[in-house]
């Protein structure tokens, strides 16, 4: 059963990765975009470097006000525009290149997030804008490269530290969001390889699930004491 899970969880990431419908598969991943994409619409622009940038997810939310785009991976080395080079050690990009960089989801799997931050620090021009998103509830992943979980007030101090100013620091979601996390992945995965069966627990768990428990979060302030996550934006002075 474990193993059919995992090949239909990796199936159905294949079948709806870039697609509407990736976005309702669970209450974490719709609080994800639901928090992220107006941030970067207001925030980024110009030269644009996505660290940890994987398959490039977010590329296609982009505001018109990017003028390019380029990316940092150390695995996925199919991708177009992309450096293959660690996030904490972008020694082959030179200093105040870029108007913005992203890090989604990156720094919980670096053993030393701060080098990372220090590294965008230094490839952004000055009043350069970052965005970054973490973890707080989340289940252990992508192991064995699963180092931290991160509080508003950690998050902060890592990115002032690296020298980020003008902090403004945001929860995505909440307990109910974590808790059907795992209800929309086991039952969507469970059913997904039955063509007729899996599009009516689809219907069911995006109004069901998905959209339920993100609005129960925002009803009841789960973010506040218990958020799924962060989104953090910092300008470089």
């Amino acid at each position: 059963m474990k193993s059919y899970l995992k090949r239909m969880r990796q199936k159905v990431e294949q079948d709806l990765q870039g697609k509407q419908r990736w976005q309702v598969f669970t209450p974490a991943i719709y609080a994800q975009y639901r928090v992220m994409l107006p941030i970067l619409q207001k925030h980024v622009h110009g030269a644009l470097l996505d660290i940890g940038c994987g398959h490039q997810p977010y590329r296609r939310f982009l505001p018109e006000s990017i003028t390019r785009y380029d990316g940092v991976d150390l695995f996925n080395q199919s991708e177009e525009g992309t450096y293959h080079l660690n996030a904490e050690d972008l020694a082959g990009i030179p200093a105040e290149s870029y108007d913005s960089a992203i890090l989604i989801e990156v720094l919980e799997h670096l053993p030393h997030p701060w080098l990372a931050l220090a590294e965008a620090w230094r490839i952004l021009k000055p009043g350069g804008v970052i965005v970054v998103s973490v973890p707080h509830l989340s289940r252990l992943h992508d192991l064995p490269h699963d180092y931290y979980r991160f509080t508003a007030n950690g998050l902060a101090s890592l990115l002032q530290d690296a020298g980020f100013g003008e902090l403004k620091i945001v929860p995505k979601g909440g307990f109910f969001s974590f808790l059907g996390h795992q209800v929309s992945t086991f039952f969507v995965t469970l059913t997904w390889g039955i063509p007729v069966l899996r599009e009516i627990i689809y219907f069911l768990n995006e109004w069901l699930v998905t959209r339920l428990c993100f609005g129960l979060d925002r009803l009841f302030g789960q973010g506040n004491l218990a958020p799924l996550g962060y989104v953090a934006v910092g300008q470089k002075a």
